[in-house]
């Protein structure tokens, strides 16, 4: 029998002039990027951090400081990667994971396949079992003043039976 945990993660990055918007791992034609340490990719932030949190590991602070020059500028993917990696040290695997972009721009539809090709490859699991969608705030908050890109997601881990 196999044991089963959900983790839920939440990021929220400000825009920054002279940076490339990167979100879910694909580059977006953008006037601003947004601002961070690494990428600032909200979006594979906020799946590191319910990943993490599924398996009881802490939040992507804790393993990725953002004081740490390691991680400085990096590509999120290597981010979400190595939480995927430190999950599998403890027999975790992921089973799914739901994310949710919060933006008034740019819109997110035309880019979701790749989005999810790129999660999912980080995540060592099928485009299947990703799903990446999308919603404004009707200009509330934020995000409605366009101030910054939040993200949330939702991840299921197993540990136990192989799929």
């Amino acid at each position: 029998m196999s044991e089963q945990r959900v983790g839920i993660g939440f990021d929220a990055h400000r825009f920054a002039e002279g940076r490339p918007l990167v979100l879910g791992g694909v580059r977006m034609e953008h006037p601003r990027g947004l601002e961070g340490w690494s990428d600032a990719d909200a979006l594979l932030h906020a799946i590191a951090d319910a990943i993490l949190g599924a398996a009881a590991l802490g939040d992507i602070g804790r393993h990725f400081p953002p004081d740490d020059v390691a991680w400085r500028d990096a590509d999120s993917r290597e981010i979400l990667e190595a939480a995927v990696a430190l999950v599998s040290r403890d027999g975790w695997s992921v089973e799914n994971v739901d994310a949710t972009v919060l933006a008034e721009a740019p819109r997110i539809g035309p880019h979701s396949d790749a989005m999810r090709a790129a999660i999912a490859a980080a995540c060592r699991i099928e485009e299947g079992r990703v799903s990446v969608k999308a919603t404004t705030m009707e200009g509330m908050g934020f995000v409605g003043r366009e101030e910054g890109i939040a993200a949330m997601a939702v991840a299921l881990l197993t540990r136990g039976e192989s799929r």
